[in-house]
């Protein structure tokens, strides 16, 4: 019985592993009108469950016209749901200023099972954030 539950646990620790690098990488998204705007995102979510954010934004008449912003933290994931979270103390200071904190995002990609050729774009589509401009943001997988 013992060794059953030594396999069930393993076993689970691998299907953990295996979804955490499937989701673990980079994503962008950018979003422009020629020369009146242009807006980027960037985020990185490293294997180690630490991530790192960067948002672009260049836009004609704005003031100021472009702006950096900049976030970093912690990543976990449970049934597709990414949770994000930042340590006050540790990932905050004079650059990092985006606060991650009851920021969650939906792992979408294509169902393995699905054999049509329907194409389904990797990405991170944001629920939930107090970054209003967050919400309901779609980044991609590069």
């Amino acid at each position: 019985m013992k060794h059953l539950i030594i396999f069930f646990l393993l076993i689970s620790n691998f299907t953990l592993s295996a979804q955490s690098n499937q989701i673990s990488g980079d994503y962008s998204r950018t979003l422009s009108d020629g020369e009146k705007y242009i807006i980027e995102y960037k985020l990185t979510l490293n294997q180690d469950g630490t991530f790192v954010f960067h948002s672009y934004s260049k836009l004609q008449g704005g003031v100021p016209p472009e702006t950096n912003q900049y976030g970093k933290g912690k990543w976990s994931v449970k049934d597709n749901l990414i949770t994000f979270s930042a340590n006050k103390n540790e990932d905050f200071d004079a650059k990092n200023t985006l606060d991650f904190n009851n920021s969650k995002a939906r792992f979408v990609t294509k169902n393995p099972r699905d054999k049509s050729d329907k194409v389904v774009k990797t990405k991170l589509q944001f629920l939930e954030s107090e970054i209003f401009w967050m919400k309901r943001i779609d980044i991609f997988k590069i």
